[in-house]
């Protein structure tokens, strides 16, 4: 269905024209809904429902379009911008969910209050394109022009109370963290993550790093290892999902000269060579279960054996551990021992998909691309790029299935492809790659013959949603609760505590 939708906020002098109009004239919405034909109107209001059912109950005496009213309370009053914000996307993403996306919006600028109007144009030139409209007695109903564009992304971040747990978390740290200058962040949800990353550095136990892949697992790891007292020594890298099996023991913790066909010298192996240092073991959820015993040995003993030796020798180094896969799951499924995923799971750091990481999206493009500039300077005929404002919104309405890493790779494709200088919106079309459907975003149309688990499935959303609550509350377990439709915060702590999500 679609159709040219009006949605206001309900002001003042809307509920005070239906009280004494035309006196005081009929209002904003009324003179709005007269001056032009809309299929529908959604009123926002924060009033009570008995105040405003007078003016419905008016305004439908004296017109017909088919009207819709959301209630949205507004704790913080009707000037706080970020709860405003809030119930706006909620209200406009519902009416398009409804009505499809070919739907035309006209947000009305003159009902409420300034940080409302402000709000709507924020919207309308970022993630819903609309018509602009604003009423007065004297000059009637107008077509709002704003000559400009904002090239920005849901950026709730900067008008939402302080995130009272990030200050908690934070309040023991230095001021200055060098060693995680490279992770580019804004949104709240990557703060706190850092400062969990900060708060372990110095320490030394092992660390479990899960997310997505290309989410900068390994980048985290690094500026753990930057950060603590291990900083001088070693960091060996180590793709456990990249070495054969057979030589998964050899790889790391060596073998002596003729072990086995082919070992023609002892050599060290990667315990060895970061002794030290910090070791990281990347997609450890690959690894075999018979390494999976020895490397528990390992880090319990803190000495390794190699390959066809019955002697020990001791190792001193610390394991940062990381991994696509959600090993709960895996031990569960019995392909990860669960006296290992306990071992390593001493501090545990969940990475977001940077669809998740609200205003991250912005920051990425512009110093990824100065890189991408940087490195293409040299090649004959390379001119440096820049990007247009659809082109930007085009890529920060995009999904990033392969989160961090498809961004920086879509932004090499784009500015090889690209003639010129300005990067234009066909040309960011043509670089995107088809998305891959993942798992759960098709999560009812799941084929029951290919090897269906249901419980993982259930688990997934569970943990999404709860990431998601926690983050839009601010940590406030109450209010995510309630977003969730639990009956308290106890059941969302035990929920939380069921599927492994942190606050």
């Amino acid at each position: 269905m679609t159709g040219n939708f009006l949605i206001s906020w309900i002001g003042t002098a809307d509920l005070e024209a239906s009280a004494s109009a035309p006196r005081s004239g009929i209002g904003p919405i009324a003179q709005a809904l007269e001056a032009e034909t809309y299929d529908a109107a959604v009123l926002v209001s924060d009033y009570s429902k008995t105040r405003v059912a007078p003016f419905l109950e008016w305004l439908r005496s004296r017109n017909k379009t088919r009207l819709t009213v959301r209630h949205e309370p507004l704790p913080g009053g009707p000037t706080h911008f970020g709860q405003i914000y809030e119930a706006a996307v909620k209200v406009v993403t519902e009416a398009i969910d409804r009505h499809g996306r070919d739907a035309g919006l006209t947000f009305h600028l003159s009902p409420g209050t300034p940080a409302m109007a402000a709000v709507w144009v924020i919207l309308s030139k970022t993630r819903f394109p609309a018509q602009l409209i604003e009423s007065s007695r004297s000059h009637g109903v107008r077509t709002v022009s704003v000559p400009f564009d904002i090239a920005a992304e849901f950026i709730p971040d900067l008008l939402r109370e302080p995130d009272r747990r990030l200050k908690e978390l934070s309040a023991a740290l230095p001021p200055e963290a060098p060693e995680f200058a490279n992770i580019i962040h804004r949104s709240r949800v990557m703060a706190r993550v850092i400062v969990k990353a900060r708060r372990v550095s110095p320490r030394n136990v092992t660390v479990l790093i899960e997310g997505e892949s290309g989410t900068g697992k390994e980048l985290f790891a690094r500026a753990i290892h930057r950060a603590s007292p291990r900083r001088d020594g070693p960091f060996r890298v180590v793709n456990c999902g990249a070495i054969p099996s057979e030589l998964v023991e050899s790889e790391l913790f060596g073998h002596k000269k003729g072990a086995f066909t082919g070992a023609h010298e002892t050599r060290i192996g990667h315990f060895e060579a970061a002794d030290g240092g910090t070791l990281f073991l990347d997609e450890v959820g690959e690894l075999p279960l018979p390494a999976q015993v020895k490397l528990l040995r390992t880090l319990q003993d803190g000495r390794v054996v190699r390959v066809g030796s019955t002697a020990s020798c001791r190792v001193d180094v610390r394991t940062v551990a990381a991994t696509n896969r959600t090993l709960v799951e895996e031990v569960a499924s019995g392909r990860f021992r669960e006296d290992l995923f306990y071992r390593l799971a001493v501090a545990v750091l969940y990475l977001p998909p940077l669809r998740e990481r609200q205003g991250d999206v912005g920051l990425l493009l512009d110093r990824l691309l100065d890189q991408v500039n940087e490195e293409h300077v040299t090649q004959p005929g390379y001119e440096s790029k820049y990007i247009s404002v659809a082109a930007r919104n085009l890529l920060l309405s995009h999904s990033w299935p392969g989160n961090v890493r498809e961004l920086l790779n879509t932004l090499h494709r784009v500015a090889l492809w690209t003639p010129g200088t300005t990067i234009r919106s066909g040309d960011v079309r043509e670089a995107l790659l088809p998305s891959v459907v993942r798992q759960g975003s098709r999560i009812l149309d799941k084929p029951l013959d290919d090897g269906l688990n249901l419980p993982d499935l259930l688990a997934e959303v569970a943990r999404h949603y709860l990431a998601r609550a926690l983050d839009e509350t601010g940590g406030n377990k109450t209010r995510a609760a309630r977003l969730l439709g639990l009956p308290s915060y106890q059941t969302l702590t035990n929920w939380m505590r069921r599927y492994g999500v942190s606050s």
